[in-house]
């Protein structure tokens, strides 16, 4: 039986991949940080059998302790800060765990390892952000990095801690430079989980409205159960390599918009969003879109759920949990 250590699992990526790795027959162990972590009962739910190690990012003892125990062949470091928004507020902490906790698990694999890294899989979640200010449209693994926000910088450390540990250790290390994948699953502090929401709650009476930053951003949205595939499917390879996962198309917020808001029947939703100047970003990443040919022909990988199904997943995931909470019942859509 495959042994895999997940950091990261209470997210929406950790507990996907959980799932897929259970359903492939692997022993799953779950790193989460904190005594009586409120997100325990999520994952153990969504991921039975799952073995949970208490761990941090920002501690390396705790990182070397649960590769000691878990043995992995596999370790998908999912873990970050991962909110851009919160990055300009919390930059230190966000290089401390988002950066610098690559450089501890890295090592965390080589200190337990007895620098025999041979027998360990390494994948590392990188992310579109690192492009940032776009030196070529749509973008692919061998586009220039220019990140603009701490959370993109933090993100462009890591990668570059891969790869120099793949070319100094030969570590098996892969990192994916994954596009804008969202879920039921996404924080509410994301914006489309944000809208998602707010247009459930909107459409049962419980809000007035939504208040958001630049409407006109654009990005590559995915769904996250499609791309965790694309992370096991990395480890798979004969050779260790980089990969885009996206899914080749943009969308702005205004697209989203209309198709969160159509799905409860509202055309125009003018009235119910209101633009704040508190949630744009003190450096605008415009237009992201990814380029993934090179995931399709290697690794047999291809999204599955387009942009309107993800939305409308979204919106009725929230319309019943909102629904339920108000105890409200829903007609049939």
């Amino acid at each position: 039986m495959p042994r895999a250590l997940i950091t990261g699992i209470t997210g929406q990526d950790g507990l996907y991949l959980g799932e897929q790795l259970v359903g492939r027959g692997y022993e799953v162990f779950g790193l989460v940080r904190g005594q009586s972590n409120p997100k325990v009962e999520r994952v153990e739910r969504l991921v039975p059998g799952v073995v949970l190690l208490e761990g941090d990012l920002t501690d390396l003892p705790s990182l070397i302790g649960a590769v000691e125990i878990s043995q992995p062949d596999e370790v998908y470091n999912l873990g970050a800060i991962s909110f851009v928004g919160l990055s300009w507020k919390q930059a230190e902490l966000t290089g401390e765990t988002t950066g610098m906790g690559v450089l501890r698990v890295l090592e965390a694999l080589r200190i337990a390892g007895g620098n025999d890294l041979s027998r360990v899989r390494f994948y590392q979640a990188s992310s579109s952000e690192m492009f940032g200010k776009v030196r070529e449209t749509p973008q692919r693994e061998t586009t220039p990095f220019h990140p603009r926000s701490p959370y993109g910088v933090a993100k462009t450390f890591g990668h570059y801690l891969t790869v120099n540990y793949r070319e100094s250790y030969g570590l098996f290390a892969c990192s994916g430079l994954l596009f804008n994948h969202e879920s039921p699953r996404r924080g509410i502090e994301f914006v489309t989980r944000k809208i998602s929401r707010a247009v459930s709650r909107i459409s049962l009476g419980l809000q007035e409205s939504v208040s958001l930053g630049n409407l006109e951003s654009r990005r590559d949205w995915g769904f996250a159960g499609d791309y965790v595939d694309a992370m096991w499917r990395m480890l798979q390879q004969d050779s260790p390599d980089d990969f885009v996962v996206a899914t080749g198309e943009t969308h702005s917020i205004r697209e989203l918009l209309d198709v969160a808001f159509a799905r409860v029947g509202i055309e125009d939703w003018s009235g119910y969003v209101r633009t704040d100047p508190r949630f744009f970003r003190p450096a605008e990443v415009d237009v992201l879109v990814g380029d993934a040919s090179k995931a399709r022909e290697v690794l047999g990988w291809k999204p599955r759920v387009g942009f309107r199904e993800l939305v409308e997943m979204m919106v009725d995931a929230d319309l019943a949990t909102e629904a339920a909470a108000a105890g409200q019942t829903l007609t049939d859509r």
